[in-house]
């Protein structure tokens, strides 16, 4: 279900981040429609805090930079990623930045958010 917090993250950038960001959160509740999305870190240097999207645990974050729109996923090394869109990263952790004027492969996207959070569900033993 949508969130007022990130509607208004979302109405703070009214260029093309703001525009990727809605895109791209409509794709993921899209995908989960169980998702909960919410902000989390809101602090004096990020007063609108930053977007997420969890279901049995943090599935990604949305932030925005000055040059890109930044989609973390925390556990992104364990997920499929046959076209390779989780690109950026280190660790566990992989994400997407997207520029102005980039495209998403929306299947391929939403396939990497089922896979989160099935992840994130699947039984522990």
């Amino acid at each position: 279900m949508p969130s007022p917090d990130v509607d208004k993250i979302i109405a703070a950038f009214p260029d093309w981040r703001g525009d990727m960001l809605s895109r791209i959160r409509n794709l993921i509740l899209e995908a989960e429609p169980d998702i909960v999305e919410e902000t989390k870190w809101v602090k004096p240097s990020n007063p609108l805090g930053v977007a997420t999207w969890s279901l049995g645990g943090l599935i990604c974050t949305g932030e925005t930079y000055k040059d890109k729109v930044k989609f973390t996923f925390p556990k992104g090394s364990a997920l499929p990623d046959p076209e390779g869109l989780l690109a950026v990263g280190a660790g566990v952790r992989r994400a997407i930045d997207l520029h102005e004027g980039d495209t998403v492969d929306a299947e391929a996207f939403q396939a990497v958010i089922r896979a989160a959070a099935a992840l994130n569900t699947a039984p522990k033993g």
